[in-house]
């Protein structure tokens, strides 16, 4: 190749990426804006400007000199940025970003919860805007309050768990030794046996009811429901309470059947009413009544327990669907109570859509309501459209 052959394909291949990279490029970015622009009206940088004001974390950039070049509405709600202030501790991490080139993390929460407003707890990053201009940091502040709270139930759940487990274990062992050493007596082994024996089903019942509970809390989902007659709900959880409140010298009175359908769970909704039922039999004096009635409610089937028991508490009525809560904890611990069937009840209602509510006075007693949403079966139609009415539309099944 000559020297004037490799001037003009030099010159060729110069104007040929100055097309690309000086026309051709820019031509097609502005093109690409103007089309999307006419399909949306908006800029770029406008939609970049909504995506920050919209975002759920709170986004500020900050300069070496300590001026805020931007910050969204959150930065502020989460207290990342105060009166176009960058946060003090954020700033600090941000002026070792700026050293380092490293990316921050630190606790932003509030050590003094603000009048009127709830304590949150505030995650934040911060990192270089860019890698290669170490000019600018850019901090995303998150709500971290729900990932803290469940840290702290977590906490609280093994805690309260190893301390129950002690109790039972505790005395299982304690009594063993007694009986070993009351071998020759068959009075004292049968007594010591006896209590043994309580204490193993006390601490088989709260092993099971932890399972249940860790069940319904996680994110199993809950197999698939079944059209249930409430007055089949009812009275399974009568026939398991039988024996407890013949022991007790507790009287179950139940209204009139109802014929109410509910869509759920038939075990996890006898459980919960069991569990609702064995509560009154346990807190209700010998010789009183327990009552139990249906109804419906605003499209719940409601299911109400009743006792004439000592009451609960105003201050003690929001605690008593807490695990391990216990009102009376002396006789709690006399009937054999886990702490968890209140529990158990308030997420099987959640489960089911549907919620557990409370009255009580002291003195008078308490009632309990389990609410369901009703299920209403949609009306049959035959090919030709023609709706077929069933036996308990027309009431002809009353009848016969």
């Amino acid at each position: 190749m000559s020297v004037v052959q490799a001037v003009l394909l030099a010159v060729t291949v110069g104007f040929a990426g100055y097309l690309v990279g000086g026309v051709l490029v820019p031509m097609i970015t502005t093109r690409y804006e103007e089309r999307r622009k006419a399909q949306t009206g908006l800029t770029m940088s406008q939609v970049l400007d909504l995506i920050i004001l919209a975002s759920e974390s709170g986004i500020a950039v900050v300069d070496q000199h300590h001026d805020v070049v931007l910050a969204n509405p959150r930065a502020e709600q989460l207290g990342l940025v105060r009166s176009r202030q960058i946060e003090e501790r954020a700033w600090a991490a941000a002026q070792r970003v700026l050293d380092t080139g490293h990316p921050e993390e630190l606790d932003l929460t509030s050590k003094t919860p603000q009048r009127g407003r709830d304590n949150i707890a505030v995650r934040v990053t911060a990192r270089l805007l860019s890698k290669e201009d170490h000019n600018f940091v850019v901090l995303f502040a998150d709500d971290d309050s729900e990932q803290v709270r469940m840290e702290a139930t977590r906490r609280d759940f093994v805690a309260n768990v190893s301390h129950e487990l002690k109790t039972p274990i505790g005395a299982m062992g304690l009594l063993a030794e007694a009986l070993l050493e009351s071998a020759d007596d068959p009075d004292s082994v049968r007594h010591f046996g006896e209590r043994l024996q309580g204490e193993s089903v006390r601490l088989g019942r709260m092993v099971t009811e932890l399972i249940a509970l860790s069940r319904l809390q996680g994110a199993e989902k809950l197999p698939d429901l079944d059209v249930l007659e409430v007055d089949d709900v009812v009275a399974e959880a009568l026939k398991r309470c039988k024996v407890s409140a013949e022991a007790a010298d507790i009287t179950i009175t139940t209204d009139h059947a109802s014929e109410h359908q509910v869509l759920g769970d038939r075990t996890l909704l006898v459980t919960a009413l069991s569990n609702l039922i064995q509560n009154a039999i346990a807190y209700s004096p010998k010789g009183t009544p327990v009552t139990i009635s249906r109804s419906l409610r605003d499209g719940d089937v409601a299911i109400a327990v009743t006792d004439r028991g000592e009451g609960i508490a105003k201050a003690d009525q929001e605690r008593v669907f807490e695990r391990f809560f216990r009102v009376d904890k002396a006789r709690a611990r006399a009937t054999g109570g886990t702490g968890l069937g209140l529990a158990i009840v308030k997420h099987v209602a959640a489960n089911h859509n549907g919620s557990i509510d409370l009255w009580s006075k002291p003195g008078t007693g308490s009632t309990f309501t389990l609410r369901i949403p009703a299920h209403v079966e949609k009306p049959d139609t035959d090919t030709h459209g023609v709706r077929a009415i069933g036996k308990r539309e027309t009431g002809m099944e009353a009848k016969r």
